[in-house]
């Protein structure tokens, strides 16, 4: 299952090749091989279902992205952290350096974000709650480079000074201005400004995440069409789709720790990726990326499904088109208020009373709702925890509860 915002765009652990690698996860009392739904649907005094998705892509994600970083770059004891506000990000160190992983940790007083109409960079710091645009003296692309790392992306793509006459701005419009002696992660380095020296602010991209053609749309769900959802992936055990994922990059995918679980002893080399998969009927033998290392997240409970994600690193790359692309992760700490409208994907049941899974990608919306209703004593009394999402219609209208999983 894919989960994504309605309104944004769209410990090393390791399977043996030839059966299941000791330690990998703890065994637990009633432990059982058997597929787990990621998602506890529970039925009202009326009938519904709402979806637990537990650490789906809103929060998953974003903690597929940290074990990815901490298996990745041991060497950085506090991942940088940015807000994210009009950029949605993806992150990947795969293809890192030594000298990334020592990055110094950004302060929570230092923000930045990019914004998504004229991707110009914006800082703000403690004590001054408004956003400001950043004088492009004093800029370098060792610093842009470093921001692209603290927003969760792979690279700097692009970077210049944009003349403010060419730019819209408001009567109350401030600046920043970095002071180049103390460097661009403290907040004393930024003074505010009613204007900048060079007459220019600084204009930053990234590598782009989220990408989807223009033209492209579960229980309640519909079929969609190829490239809606480029990140979208599905797991398979042999011939058969076990669970969903989303691409990270071209040789990470984000999937279910519990998915991995209740197939713990299969082979290695059993494990394959599809991505740009619209229907299971077209695949053939042998298609598909094969799965190399199964990075399952330290603190997973079989028990309540907590810190419900496994990282797999694919053999080859998987290649970029126009039906194959990158999920753009949640920033670090980011909060989805209740009422929020999710989209949600996969190859789950479309009815409740189906016992198989939909040959068809299916996708639809679905409102969060608020953990304090969903950890209740009438639904879940407590189940959810700070991991976990709670999704879905009280009246049994469309939510992703029937083994649609991540």
């Amino acid at each position: 299952m894919s989960l994504m915002l309605d309104d944004q765009p769209p410990v090393e652990a390791q399977y043996a090749e030839e059966g299941p690698g000791p330690g990998i996860f703890r065994a637990e009392p009633g432990d059982q091989q058997h597929p787990i739904s990621q998602v506890v649907c529970w039925r009202s005094m009326r009938r519904g279902c709402a979806v637990l998705g537990a650490l789906g892509l809103l929060a998953g994600a974003g903690v597929g992205s940290w074990l990815l970083v901490l298996y990745l770059c041991p060497a950085a004891s506090q991942p940088i952290s940015g807000t994210l506000q009009d950029e949605e990000i993806t992150l990947s160190c795969s293809e890192a350096s030594a000298e990334e992983a020592l990055l110094p940790a950004l302060p929570k007083t230092v923000s930045f974000r990019i914004n998504s109409e004229d991707f110009l960079l914006e800082v703000q710091v403690r004590d001054r709650p408004r956003w400001l645009l950043v004088c492009h003296e004093g800029w370098s692309p060792a610093l842009g480079l470093q921001i692209c790392w603290s927003l969760g992306h792979l690279r700097l793509t692009h970077h210049k000074g944009v003349n403010l006459t060419d730019i819209k701005l408001n009567s109350s419009q401030e600046f920043a201005q970095l002071s180049p002696r103390l460097g661009g992660f403290l907040e004393e380095a930024w003074q505010p400004r009613n204007n900048c020296t060079s007459g220019r602010v600084v204009s930053l991209r990234c590598s782009e995440c989220g990408a989807r053609p223009l033209a492209s749309r579960i229980v309640g769900g519909q079929s969609v069409a190829p490239g809606r959802w480029p990140w979208q992936a599905s797991v398979a055990l042999g011939f058969r789709h076990t669970c969903g994922g989303s691409v990270l990059a071209p040789r990470w995918v984000v999937t279910a720790a519990h998915c991995m679980h209740s197939f713990r002893l299969a082979r290695l080399s059993s494990w394959r990726v599809h991505a740009g998969l619209v229907s299971h009927s077209a695949v053939r033998p042998h298609q598909g990326a094969v799965v190399e290392r199964i990075i399952p997240h330290p603190l997973y409970s079989a028990q309540n499904h907590d810190y419900d994600v496994a990282l797999l690193r694919l053999r080859t790359p998987l290649n970029f088109s126009d039906t194959v692309g990158a999920v753009c992760l949640p920033a670090k700490e980011q909060h989805f208020p209740k009422g929020s409208r999710c989209w949600v994907s996969g190859w789950g049941h479309t009815h409740p009373s189906h016992t198989y899974s939909s040959d068809m990608l299916q996708d639809t919306v679905v409102p969060l709702l608020s953990t304090q209703l969903c950890n209740s004593s009438c639904v879940y009394s407590g189940a959810l925890t700070p991991r976990m999402l709670c999704a879905g219609y009280l009246d049994g209208r469309a939510d992703a509860c029937q083994d649609s999983l991540l």
